[in-house]
């Protein structure tokens, strides 16, 4: 008998569009023989809705939808409650791929909702999960490890009603140019860079209307790499080769990413002497420190004298047609079909004494 596989995209983050590009590549890549498919879309107004295929996401007429499919706590109904209209209905589902960026979908709210529901899913945990999407608890692990990372200070949103102090502290800790990020936030969202005060006072605004928490960064000027990592549990951590970023801007924010055609990724690029295989390891290493499941993209700069330095993790990589995860693996011989067979298999073991 097919196992049943839900696949929950949008939500309420910055990121939910790169939600659903991610969904769209995910949910045709599942194969049909081995696997039924429910879809669950969530609005950014928090609406939870069944959704009857894959064309309604890419023409964005899924929001329109009248059926609501919320993921029962309940460990007994292991699965989703449908209402249409007056009539509620229960559907088991055997794993859930949560095909969610950022807030409330890769900070460990819904993974701790399919625990309740003890209902198994693809990717990290609930602990993995919320210290990768917070880069200042990211930081602080990968101080622990001895790994190599920018330097940086943490601001508070509250900090701001004094700026001139916080400017202050800011430029005795680095010289300019600086970057300033949202401490929960992903694709770059809120993320800038700050060449003068000015500059920091905006991007520190900026940053403030995505989190609480912020971080001021020193700039590491060197190769933007990415490593893809499988695995975790009983099964080993397997890190891809190294990608590089090419950005088609300053640095690669949302729109570099997204919607700049300039910029571009290179597979197995020309790094330093023994670089390439330092990442790999390193990759793997900050996967086991936060407990890593399933899948993550580790992201480092390479300088020309070949430091490897950490810059962040990603526990619910993109999937969209220019992601750099899928197509490290890709390069490895695994298809995107095997790579999303294997990630619900993976899932699927979550519970497994």
């Amino acid at each position: 008998m097919k196992k049943k596989v839900l696949v929950i995209f949008g939500g309420q983050s910055s990121e939910h569009i790169v939600s659903c590009m991610s969904a769209v590549n995910v949910i045709n890549q599942i194969d049909r023989v081995a696997y039924d498919v429910v879809l669950t879309g969530i609005t950014e107004e928090g609406k939870w809705l069944l959704v009857d295929s894959a064309s309604r996401i890419e023409d964005e007429t899924w929001r329109q939808g009248t059926v609501r499919a919320a993921l029962s706590p309940d460990a007994v109904d292991h699965g989703l409650l449908i209402t249409d209209g007056e009539h509620t209905r229960k559907e088991r589902v055997d794993v859930v791929f949560p095909v969610l960026h950022g807030l409330y979908g890769e900070d460990g709210t819904i993974q701790g909702l399919c625990e309740l529901a003890r209902i198994p899913y693809v990717g990290c945990g609930v602990l993995a999960s919320a210290v990768s999407m917070d880069k200042l608890y990211t930081k602080i692990i990968a101080d622990r490890l001895g790994i190599c990372q920018a330097a940086y200070e943490p601001v508070d949103r509250g900090e701001l009603s004094d700026m001139d102090s916080v400017v202050r502290r800011i430029e005795a800790r680095f010289p300019y140019p600086v970057f300033i990020k949202p401490s929960n936030a992903g694709s770059s969202r809120g993320v800038s860079r700050a060449k003068d005060r000015e500059a920091l006072k905006a991007g520190l605004l900026e940053a403030a209307r995505h989190d609480r928490k912020l971080l001021v960064e020193e700039e590491i000027r060197g190769h933007e790499v990415e490593c893809a990592v499988f695995g975790g549990g009983a099964e080993p951590a397997l890190a891809s080769g190294v990608g590089e970023i090419l950005a088609g801007a300053d640095f690669y924010d949302f729109d570099a990413k997204y919607f700049n055609a300039e910029s571009k990724t290179v597979l197995d690029p020309k790094l330093p002497e023994g670089s390439a295989e330092e990442v790999r390891k390193a990759a793997a290493a900050v996967f086991a420190a936060v407990d890593g499941y399933g899948l993550s993209r580790v992201d480092f700069f390479v300088t020309e004298e070949g430091r490897v330095v950490f810059n962040e993790i990603n526990t619910m990589p993109g999937f969209t047609a220019i992601s750099m995860y899928p197509m490290l693996f890709e390069a490895a011989g695994i298809s995107r079909t095997d790579l999303v067979t294997r990630l619900i298999e993976h899932g699927l073991k979550r519970f497994d004494a």
